[in-house]
């Protein structure tokens, strides 16, 4: 039986990709690298904002990370202020969630994403009291693919691992379920492709959120 679910954000509750890519971008030209477009961002983000600007550095022509702490601070200062840039759910979220809460199933938002960042999106995306608990990237609490955040939130909805459904984009999330001995659910409208999340370990892979419901009762009832 299914007692919680733990979204990742990024990807998988909301479209972000504008937001980031747009406080990256900037951040970047800032110091004279290149920017990308937008799709680029698809394969820079999913490990926090440090790993992010890595591999924007690295992709830039900085391989040695040079201009690291100057790019990162810059982008953290755009992307506090710019955090929900173009923002939205994607189709079938808000359905989804209405349909869990009707089923007595809790849920709960996980992402790499500053934690001030994350609970700001979500807060403002969705209407209050949504989700049972909003995590982000925080001291104390290691980033994902570490499984002590979703532990952690499945505790806080009284859920022991085999009961939650861990649900997100990337190989990220796929190994951060499985290390948390969860049901893992790879989507297929966020950033990456279904053959990342296959080799990965996704137990269910769901090309619409309307799948999600369809995989909880067919599998967990």
């Amino acid at each position: 039986m299914i007692k919680a679910c733990i979204f990742d954000c990024d990807g998988t509750l909301l479209d972000t990709l504008t937001s980031i890519s747009y406080c990256a971008n900037r951040a970047l030209a800032d110091f004279g690298f290149p920017v990308f477009d937008s799709r680029a961002y698809k394969y820079f983000v999913g490990d926090g904002a440090a790993n992010l600007v890595r591999r924007c550095l690295k992709a830039a022509g900085d391989t040695k990370c040079s201009h690291f702490d100057e790019v990162l601070k810059r982008y953290k200062e755009y992307f506090a202020v710019d955090c929900m840039y173009e923002v939205r759910p994607y189709e079938g979220i808000n359905e989804l969630t209405e349909q869990l809460k009707k089923q007595g199933i809790a849920f709960a938002v996980l992402s790499n994403k500053p934690h001030e960042q994350t609970v700001k999106v979500i807060s403002d995306t969705f209407p209050e009291n949504t989700f049972a608990a909003v995590q982000g990237q925080m001291e104390g609490i290691p980033i994902k693919p570490a499984p002590d955040g979703a532990l952690f939130l499945a505790k806080k909805m009284g859920a022991l691992p085999e009961e939650c459904l861990y649900i997100g984009d990337t190989d990220t999330d796929m190994k951060t379920g499985n290390a948390a001995g969860m049901h893992t659910v790879g989507v297929l409208w966020g950033f990456r492709e279904r053959k990342e999340l296959e080799e990965n370990r996704a137990e269910f892979i769901a090309g619409c959120p309307e799948e999600i419901l369809q995989i909880i009762s067919e599998n967990f009832r």
